[in-house]
């Protein structure tokens, strides 16, 4: 018989792997706690027993740059090493403080830090929990079902930080690679301006990820939950992980760089902001960040950076798991432990699937 919610022991957060943090037991289960809880839990699952994760991977494909899905150790997305996820130390909502030193100003959380129980950071993470299909792809043939994912401007901020730190020691290449379109801008700000030059950046930023394309990293670590169709059901074979490298990330807005009606559209403000910051951040090393990306907001509102529909994204995940994930629905009896599903509030689509596929 399954333990009750005032039997489990207080020590535990519940779920798999997790044992050290900056969240309480309770918390791991709150509203906006669990959909990066959750997630994490189940990477470190699939980091206990060898299960590589999806890796969306930016690649030279006949000649033009593609993103291609492989497989990757979940150590490598932790930079772990050879630590088991009990020496880990997962700092939800944090700031990598490695990155601070290329802005004057305070740079925001992600998602996900993650440091030794010493205290060494590791890696920085956003996380994205998304369901598979979505209602506008379940009408579709399978393998065209996809997620949507919505972005913030903290995921796009991190992409150029990580970006500029893994090539500093090539800031003078950089700079040379985007000089001549940069220097010749003169607001960035200016939604006209910025509108005629902005795919000339683009360009800028394919050279520069052509050249450094061995230097990309995790950046974005999605689960994907599957169901039956739009059901709540969960598909037997029901979740999987796909890491963005920074590289393939920035691919979801330097492809869809368009104006929006003759504007600035959200995939080309991220553009610029991407190339402004690794141009400043080649000159100089440190940037004001927080004001480039309040400043060129070009009238949209600013915490929200762009989103990503089923059928786009789908154009962009090429693996095979995706119609058929690698982890089954039983895991959930593995990831949570006895009693600590009676601590959701099934409020949510996700909440509910799990705590009535746990339950019965």
């Amino acid at each position: 018989m399954a333990k009750r919610q005032n039997d489990k022991p207080q020590s535990s957060s519940g779920l798999f792997g997790i044992k050290r943090s900056n969240r309480s037991a309770d918390k791991h289960w709150g509203k906006n706690c669990f959909n990066s809880s959750f997630p994490t839990a189940m990477a470190c699952y699939m980091l206990t027993n060898g299960i590589p994760a999806i890796y969306n991977k930016l690649a030279v494909v006949n000649g033009e740059l593609a993103v291609r899905a492989s497989e990757i150790s979940l150590r490598e997305v932790f930079n772990s090493g050879a630590l088991d996820c009990g020496s880990l130390d997962f700092r939800f909502e944090s700031r990598y403080e490695p990155y601070q030193e290329y802005s004057f100003d305070t740079i925001d959380g992600i998602d996900l830090v993650i440091k030794s129980a010493g205290g060494r950071f590791l890696a920085p993470l956003e996380i994205k929990l998304t369901v598979l299909p979505t209602s506008g792809t379940a009408n579709l043939p399978e393998e065209q079902w996809g997620c949507e994912m919505v972005v913030r401007s903290a995921t796009t901020s991190y992409c150029a930080l990580g970006m500029f730190d893994s090539v500093k020691d090539e800031s003078g290449a950089v700079r040379k690679i985007l000089e001549n379109a940069c220097a010749d801008i003169g607001s960035w700000t200016n939604d006209f301006e910025m509108t005629h030059k902005t795919p000339t950046l683009a360009d800028c930023v394919n050279e520069f990820e052509r050249k450094y394309l061995d230097r990309q990293k995790p950046l974005l670590m999605q689960t994907v939950w599957k169901t039956q169709g739009q059901s709540p059901v969960l598909a037997d074979n029901a979740f999987d992980i796909i890491v963005w490298s920074d590289y393939a990330f920035s691919r979801l807005f330097l492809d869809n760089n368009t104006p929006d009606k003759g504007k600035m559209s959200r995939p080309m403000r991220a553009t610029a902001k991407l190339a402004r910051c690794l141009w400043e951040l080649s000159k100089s090393g440190k940037i004001r960040l927080g004001e480039i990306y309040r400043q060129m907001a070009f009238d949209t509102q600013t915490d929200k950076e762009f989103a990503i529909g089923g059928q786009l994204w789908a154009r962009y995940v090429s693996s095979e798991r995706i119609q058929c994930p690698i982890l089954s629905k039983d895991v959930l009896n593995e990831i949570i432990e006895p009693g600590y599903i009676e601590l959701l509030r099934p409020e949510r689509r996700f909440d509910q699937t799990l705590y009535f596929t746990v339950r019965h």
